[in-house]
């Protein structure tokens, strides 16, 4: 007799085969917007410039669509390989030149023309980041006060006097609304291993002063959770080990366990908290548990649950597909959202998004020297994760991951190394500076060396996905 499959077992497999067109679709919108709006800074540069576009593809290789458009028939092209995108013009130095399209060919304009046209697209994407953070300002941020938690001992944060429960006012002389800025601002000062000055308030509204030095972290703990290392924890409000909803066809419901049951104890040990009772379902998995339950006031005979066994960070856990139940009220004094009027949410947007540039920038420059470990650099298989995870979460958390790829694809892009913007940028300064082009011999080597570069970063990027893929 066939056995049926369990109803556990194809809600898991449906929920992750959705995960997987959820993330894929996220990725795809994310890659193929950015391309586009590079692209298009270079295209409308030319346009302005009046260099005709024969070519404007999305992707590399063989098209698999195509339409050509406008007085000039430019070819419109979606390609076979996505990862990238370029737009040809009219150039001497690729092919024949028809008499009529010379004085509109790319090789023939000034070098302050050519220079427009190549740095349009690395600053299209940074105004389209400006685009999103803006949208996002005006509209309102959703974060989280800086309360602190639990301080580690020992750690850089106890030797500077933090406690738990005071919130984080002011970093050196930046105030901060949220934990996600406290976390931004500390990492900046963490990179440059500095000792900063940190306005906080505790319970009772009273002011104080901590001066944390971050000169002993480590490139190694800036790879992990620096804010961990530092010693600091987001603070957590005490929830009672009530269940608040079962997840259909997991552990907990197959047990007979209900929203409204409160657990009492497991294995015979007293659980007040519901951190305690994951710490314990966490270590037994596949393993049976007697749990005792308080339901409507009454407490019922054990009963018994066995967590599945469920791979998470490159290690088995156990679940039992069961949530605790939220005091609201406590979770929205925590709350805050950040929002801004439509001139002040420019400004910030501004603000925000050259800010970001210059710690990218920083963070390579560390990389190269050793300061900062290679291992933050991600390829594409992270990115289509991270495009998964904050398409899920919501729209909010979708355009900030938006805004920091399109800033870090400006950036890249902008980078002296040949075969990228910044490599004919850096070509085009020497040229204004010695009144005449690179040489053809220089330009070759060039490329040679940006050719061996990006190779090296490419298998760098992948290399890191694959270990975070393997090692969860």
């Amino acid at each position: 007799m066939r056995r049926r499959p369990r109803r556990g077992h194809a809600t898991v497999v449906a929920k992750r085969t959705m995960n997987f067109i959820i993330t894929l679709a996220a990725f795809v919108v994310a890659l193929g917007l950015l391309i586009v709006v590079h692209e298009f800074g270079h295209y409308l540069a030319a346009r302005l410039c009046n260099v005709k576009v024969l070519r404007f593809s999305v992707g590399f290789g063989a098209p698999v669509w195509r339409r050509s458009f406008g007085r000039d028939r430019t070819e419109w092209v979606i390609a076979a390989f996505p990862l990238g995108g370029y737009v040809k013009m009219v150039d001497e130095r690729e092919g024949r030149v028809a008499p009529e399209d010379l004085p509109r060919a790319f090789n023939r304009q000034s070098v302050y023309r050519r220079f427009a046209i190549v740095v349009a697209g690395p600053v299209a994407n940074f105004l389209l980041a400006i685009f999103f953070y803006w949208v996002l300002f005006v509209h309102g941020v959703p974060g989280l006060r800086p309360v602190l938690g639990p301080v580690a001992q020992p750690s850089p944060a106890a030797m500077a006097g933090f406690r738990s429960g005071e919130t984080i006012v002011k970093i050196g002389d930046e105030p901060v609304a949220t934990w996600q800025d406290a976390r931004w601002v500390l990492l900046q000062h963490a990179v440059k291993k500095a000792r900063v000055r940190i306005e906080v308030r505790n319970e009772k509204g009273e002011i104080a002063w901590r001066v944390l030095d971050l000169s002993a972290m480590s490139a190694e703990q800036l790879d992990t959770d620096f804010m961990r290392a530092a010693g600091f924890s987001y603070f957590r409000p005490i929830v009672k080990p009530v269940i608040g909803e079962v997840v259909s066809g997991g552990a907990a419901e197959r047990a007979g366990l209900k929203a409204g049951d409160e657990i009492v104890a497991v294995n015979g040990s007293e659980v007040t908290r519901w951190d305690e009772l994951v710490e314990l379902v966490r270590k037994s998995a596949g393993k049976t548990l007697s749990v005792e339950v308080e339901r409507g006031g009454r407490l019922l005979p054990p009963i018994a649950v066995t967590p599945a066994a469920v791979q998470e960070g490159g290690r088995e856990v156990g679940k039992i597909g069961a949530a605790p139940r939220i005091d609201r009220g406590m979770m929205e004094s925590l709350a805050v959202t950040m929002r801004y009027g439509p001139f002040e949410g420019l400004a910030r947007a501004l603000y925000k998004t050259w800010d970001t540039s210059l710690f990218t920038l920083k963070m390579l420059g560390k990389m190269i020297v050793g300061e900062v470990s290679l291992k933050n650099l991600s390829g594409p298989i992270t990115i289509a994760d991270y495009a998964g995870q904050t398409a899920q979460t919501g729209w909010v958390a979708y355009l900030l991951f938006l805004a920091l790829i399109s800033i870090s694809l400006g950036v890249l892009n902008l980078l002296p190394i040949p075969l990228l913007d910044g490599g004919h940028l850096m070509y085009y300064i020497v040229e204004i500076i010695k009144g005449s082009p690179v040489s053809e011999r220089a330009m070759e080597i060039g490329q040679h060396v940006g050719v061996a570069l990006l190779f090296t970063l490419m298998a760098f990027a992948l290399y890191n996905d694959i270990n975070r893929l393997i090692s969860g």
